[in-house]
């Protein structure tokens, strides 16, 4: 199973007039400070706050009228939970989310908003995936996978689909294209998406110490698993293990992954803050965080990076302006 540019424009137009389609902006002071010419694609500005409502409606609009009857189920830590609950209320289904008890409470509540019930589990004790499947079996709800779904992959590559057309219609083509990487439905996405439009841009994925599945697969020629867990700040990247066709694609088409440790991913919320005016949570900040720290050379180069998302609560963005007042 794969997904190819005919399946994300297939997707983009299932969005048309629901998704929103985000901005591509530019920052004197971010070009300036790395020599080269950024831009940023805010998909913390999308609806519910990040990019997960593409592939969430993508996959959820094409339910037949039976399945849509019995509702979805997924498990999420917050962003794919309210892209789910968002997409499931505008298409007049019930949702169900598996969400772990120590997620951020501006997600959990932004979720319960969106109409869903929601379904908390201990994340030490207990076992997400196995709690949505007795759910899923029990109700016949349809059970939605975070990243690892054709349809899901499909949505959200039409982020990256996006942002090759934004920068055509500027007559620049991208040297290199930055995504956040969890468990890589985006990164897939938006790949397959970049590569097929354009096979000489460069695609990288960004991933959390501790986080680096990703690129720890690269290494070994195989999918790594990352156990035990643990402790960041990037909630929304907290994946332990590639997806098995999020894997197959990415393992094809991303060039390298890079890495960003918790403080420079702070900056980078600070620096967004100050600079850019935006509000990014720390899973949405990495690729930017990878860019300030040279974790890539750019130096005269044309590049774009994903805000991924958001949603992130008050206290720790006051921690990370405190941290780092002058980014």
């Amino acid at each position: 199973m794969t997904v190819n540019l005919e399946d994300i424009k297939q997707a983009a137009q299932r969005l048309i007039g629901v998704a929103i389609k985000t901005p591509i902006l530019s920052s004197a002071i971010l070009n300036e400070r790395l020599n080269a010419k950024i831009f940023i694609k805010p998909e913390c500005l999308q609806h519910i706050g990040a990019f997960k409502f593409r592939g969430a409606y993508n996959r959820l609009s094409q339910l037949n009228s039976e399945e849509k009857a019995k509702g979805v189920v997924a498990f999420s830590s917050g962003n794919h939970a309210q892209g789910i609950a968002y997409a499931a209320r505008l298409l007049g289904m019930q949702s169900t989310i598996v969400m772990p008890s120590d997620a951020p409470t501006i997600k959990k509540e932004g979720t319960e908003r969106l109409g869903a019930n929601i379904r908390l589990y201990d994340r030490a004790t207990e076992s997400r995936e196995q709690i949505a499947e007795e759910i899923s079996s029990r109700s016949g709800a349809v059970l939605v996978p975070a990243f690892d779904d054709v349809d899901v992959i499909a949505g959200q590559g039409t982020c990256g689909l996006e942002i090759m057309q934004q920068l055509q219609a500027l007559d620049c083509l991208p040297d290199a294209v930055l995504s956040p990487c969890g468990g890589g439905g985006l990164l897939a996405g938006v790949a397959t998406a970049i590569k097929e439009t354009n096979s000489s841009t460069k695609v990288y994925g960004v991933e959390p110490e501790n986080y680096d599945d990703h690129r720890l697969s690269k290494s070994s020629g195989q999918r790594v698993k990352i156990d035990p867990p643990h402790k960041t700040s990037c909630d929304a990247l907290m994946a332990t293990q590639p997806g098995v066709i999020t894997w197959s694609i990415n393992s094809r088409l991303v060039d390298d992954f890079l890495v960003v440790t918790e403080d420079e991913v702070a900056h980078a919320i600070s620096f967004a803050f100050r600079y850019l005016k935006l509000v990014v949570e720390p899973g949405g900040a990495v690729a930017l965080a990878a860019l300030l720290q040279n974790k890539l050379n750019i130096n005269d180069a044309c590049a774009a990076i994903i805000l991924s998302g958001g949603n992130i609560d008050a206290q720790s963005f006051a921690s990370c302006l405190q941290k780092f007042p002058s980014p």
